[in-house]
């Protein structure tokens, strides 16, 4: 999947209102997420820009696959966080629930999970999720 490009001053695709350089971009350019939900944001809209690299260097090694191979066919369209639970400034864990809205050739759908996170050396990971109905 070729990378999608998206405008400094377009709003981010992970719904927070603000613009892209002042939210996601800051993360997909290096700069680490300050909370679990930042994390969980900018991971969504790597899935959106076709960033698999990302989501590899903020998966916790401990828990990360050996590689991801995104599906070009799939658009994720919209971003809700149901609930947030810790993974701020002194917390070492979080728990982030979302509800991810995509569309393919074959539909459309909601993935809804309840991502894990921890913070080690003075970062936030992600460890893992449990897909929800």
């Amino acid at each position: 999947m070729a990378p999608l490009s998206i405008r400094d001053d377009s709003r981010c695709p992970c719904g927070s209102g603000l613009n892209f350089a002042a939210c996601c971009a800051r993360a997909l350019r290096g700069i680490p997420a300050a909370t679990a939900e930042a994390l969980m944001r900018s991971r969504y809209t790597a899935n959106v820009v076709g960033d698999a690299g990302y989501l590899l260097q903020t998966w916790h090694p401990g828990t990360a696959p050996e590689s991801i191979d995104l599906d070009a066919a799939l658009r994720w369209t919209g971003l809700q966080i149901v609930a947030v639970d810790g993974g701020g400034d002194a917390d070492a864990r979080g728990v982030v629930e979302f509800a991810a809205d995509w569309r393919s050739a074959a539909g459309r759908g909601t993935l809804r999970e309840r991502s894990r996170f921890v913070r080690q050396s003075g970062r936030w990971w992600y460890l893992d999720g449990v897909v929800t109905r």
